[in-house]
């Protein structure tokens, strides 16, 4: 019998649920760490190519609470997303669930960069949680694909399964054509296919032995 990844019932209401709090403050915490010491923490916990002398298996998960140290962009518009997408989820998911699922998008996008930068040749490292919210967007897009989301630029309505689809093909396209320099754009199609995967994984039937 095959059993649903959502629950559609709330399980409590929260502004800002369990989970999604603890990741808002740790990634606080170490954006305030960068402006004492980057390169420190960059050169440890970055997530660098395999080739690179600097490159450590804990990086695939500790990349994802680093961001730009120079402004607030970077780490105000993926926290932003982590709390405006991500809330209905972790309730929907529960807490455990919704860990495991961000984790996977994280670690996912991880290795996907990894062979891309090993495909190209990269020597740059890479950080950002944006792996995981590109997840947290599939999975929001899946679960509400009609609820109706505000863009901001430009600032027209569109349905969810919409906003993500776009989200999607912009990010290929930058991806293949290189028109955004620094951008880590196929790391985040690897959230948003390791998302997929955890979440048709969940959706099969379990049988018993």
């Amino acid at each position: 019998m095959n059993r649903p990844v959502y629950s559609m019932r709330p399980r409590r209401q929260s502004a800002i649920p369990n989970v999604i709090f603890i990741l808002l403050i740790a990634n606080g915490l170490v954006f305030a760490l960068e402006q004492f010491n980057w390169l420190y923490l960059r050169n440890l916990f970055a997530l660098w190519p395999v080739g690179s002398e600097r490159f450590m298996p804990w990086q695939l998960v500790s990349y994802g609470f680093l961001h730009d140290p120079r402004g607030l962009t970077h780490i105000f518009f993926n926290m932003f997303a982590l709390w405006m997408f991500g809330r209905e989820l972790e309730i929907m998911m529960g807490q455990k669930r919704f860990l495991t699922y961000y984790f996977t998008c994280v670690v996912g996008a991880g290795l996907v960069q990894l062979i891309v930068a090993g495909t190209q040749g990269g020597l740059d490292p890479t950080v950002g949680a944006s792996g995981g919210i590109f997840g947290i967007l599939l999975a929001y897009g899946l679960a509400f694909p009609n609820r109706i989301i505000m863009l901001i630029f430009p600032p027209i309505p569109m349905k969810a399964k919409y906003f993500v689809l776009c989200y999607g093909l912009l990010e290929l396209y930058l991806g293949l054509s290189g028109n955004a320099p620094g951008v880590a754009n196929f790391a985040h199609l690897g959230g948003m296919l390791f998302g997929f995967l955890l979440l048709y994984y969940w959706r099969q039937p379990r049988r018993r032995g």
